[in-house]
């Protein structure tokens, strides 16, 4: 596993992998398997690019097989957070053709999608190379899927945002709306806070700027939807007093600029709510 990446335990693994399975075998598992193999035929198989990329999920692919039989022969030959090229091998398994053609869409599905996330994460790392920025996932995330999506981003070279509401007060602009206003938000959110829990503010303007530093401050500031020439004061008017983190509609083309304001943290929802899988195909060596 490239250095730069946590691991992720099978138990986080392993209810993704499960639900993955239980849904595709239904009540009479794989029909189609068990009426055209022979009785304890075996085949080898392998996990094979088909584009360029970023891998991640091997160790889902692995529970895949091993979920269903312990015996299964498997071997990755690639580590999350590896750069692919189309023919590249990715892995070799070899066991029961039931196992292996009944694992085969749980583990495609789940590789191709986050490494899909991996690729897109390092595109836009890559965008930003010559800058201080770091590249963040949020929580727009498919239910279920949060702790693997993030972990994919992480892959890529990108960092993590919250993961749960109780991570930290991130004071959005419902929440100001809520209670009146900045000021009034930020006192709620101090009273409140234990030592150890960061404040953050939203803001699209620079008055809702200026309001929350006249007034206490946040550790940290996400400036939403600013225009690069905006955004470029926020982070002036901050002046390294707290975290600064840029949103809205950020892309591998965009992502330059803003990170040249001095911005430190760039975050993209659509990382993993809307990226395009890797196409990763398994196939046969008989």
């Amino acid at each position: 596993m490239s250095s730069f990446i946590s691991p992720l335990p099978d138990l986080m693994w392993e209810p993704v992998v499960r639900a993955g399975l239980v849904e595709d075998f239904g009540i009479g598992g794989d029909a189609t398997t068990y009426a055209i193999a022979q009785p304890g035929q075996r085949l080898r198989a392998v996990f094979r690019a088909r584009h360029e990329g970023v891998v991640a999920g091997m160790s889902a692919v692995r529970l895949a097989f091993t979920l269903l039989d312990s015996r299964i022969g498997f071997t990755a030959l690639k580590e999350d957070g590896c750069r692919i090229a189309p023919r590249d091998i990715l892995a070799e398994v070899e066991g029961s053709a039931e196992t292996i053609l009944g694992g085969e869409r749980t583990a495609l599905n789940l590789l191709s999608h986050l490494s899909g996330i991996a690729t897109a994460t390092r595109q836009v790392v890559d965008a930003v190379q010559d800058t201080n920025a770091r590249i963040c996932c949020t929580r727009k995330t498919l239910p279920g899927l949060r702790a693997v999506q993030k972990y994919a981003v992480k892959a890529g070279g990108g960092s993590n945002h919250r993961y749960r509401l109780d991570d930290a007060i991130l004071i959005k602009d419902n929440h100001i709306a809520l209670c009146g206003g900045v000021a009034a938000a930020l006192e709620g959110a101090r009273k409140r806070a234990g030592h150890l829990m960061a404040v953050a503010l939203e803001v699209d303007t620079l008055d809702q700027l200026e309001t929350a530093l006249s007034n206490g401050g946040a550790n940290a500031y996400l400036f939403d939807n600013m225009p690069v020439d905006m955004l470029r004061q926020a982070v002036q008017l901050v002046n390294g007093r707290a975290v600064t983190e840029a949103s809205g509609g950020i892309t591998p083309e965009t992502a330059p600029a803003i990170a040249a304001t001095g911005v430190e943290v760039l975050s993209l929802g659509w990382l993993t709510h809307s990226v395009k899988a890797l196409d990763i195909g398994l196939d046969i060596d008989l």
